[in-house]
């Protein structure tokens, strides 16, 4: 597999989960990815970069036959290779990711994806910062510059702006 993070780029991120009250968005779309849930009606759910709290999980009911799994490089207890899930959540992560890697972990989401994702990207600036002083969103970019990124791997099946925040995605893998 190719590199998803850098090891120095992977300590810092770990001191801000270490820290609370990071890794926390995905309580605010809980709502939309349960409507997923029962929508999609998938048996497994990939929380893609859920972070040490694993806060998707406070915002859902998963269903009693969807097996969760939680993936994140930065946090050691889900750290581990995840296996493909019918559904790939990733909530504000991918505005995070360097941007030399963010190709493989695009690719990387997309051999996950069996076949839904839900994608959330924020494109304006973090309120954290990394303890090497940078924003924590690395990456920056409106809707237009992510888009044609993500088409060349998925099909977008559905496109939501979210008002100064950015925007979220329901996309099906083109494998």
């Amino acid at each position: 597999m190719s590199d998803l993070i850098t090891e120095s780029y992977r300590k810092q991120q770990a001191a801000l989960h270490a820290g609370g009250n990071y890794g926390t968005a995905a309580l605010a779309f809980g709502p939309i990815v349960q409507s997923l849930l029962t929508r999609l009606q998938p048996h497994s759910l990939l929380d893609y970069g859920c972070g040490s709290q694993r806060s998707l999980l406070k915002a859902i009911s998963l269903p009693t036959d969807a097996l969760y799994e939680g993936y994140d490089p930065a946090v050691a207890d889900y750290a581990e290779p995840p296996l493909p899930a019918e559904l790939v959540v990733c909530i504000d992560v991918l505005e995070h990711i360097e941007p030399s890697l963010l190709a493989n972990v695009l690719d990387h989401l997309a051999s996950l994806c069996d076949p839904f994702g839900f994608f959330s990207v924020h494109t304006g600036p973090a309120r954290k910062t990394l303890p090497d002083g940078r924003n924590a969103h690395l990456t920056q970019q409106p809707q237009e510059w992510w888009l044609p990124l993500l088409e060349q791997r998925f099909r977008v099946l559905e496109l939501h702006p979210v008002p100064k925040k950015g925007f979220y995605v329901l996309v099906r893998a083109r494998q």
